[in-house]
């Protein structure tokens, strides 16, 4: 099924690249739902808009953070679990 083994070095790589997704994408989250549902702190908006805005906010933050750990992963399985330099 697998390579075997791996060496401690392949499993801290795994681990370093595992939190790099997860935080990548919180913080890729964040900033979308700050985008999104930013104007609802900073202007008086009608409570539907401003309900909206923070679904809309957290939706499209929440998939996209999905996409980015995906995305990074799938990277670093493709490449071997090798990091590229200045990556």
């Amino acid at each position: 099924m697998g390579r075997g083994t791996r060496s401690q070095a392949e499993r801290d790589a795994v681990t370093v690249e595992i939190g790099y997704a997860l935080f990548s994408a919180c913080f890729l989250g964040f900033v979308v739902f700050a985008a999104v549902a930013g104007p609802v702190l900073v202007w008086d908006l009608p409570a539907a808009v401003g309900k909206a805005l923070v679904v809309t906010g957290t939706a499209l933050g929440s998939v996209l953070g999905g996409l980015r750990v995906v995305h990074v992963l799938w990277r670093f399985t493709r490449s071997g679990g090798r990091i590229a330099a200045g990556e």
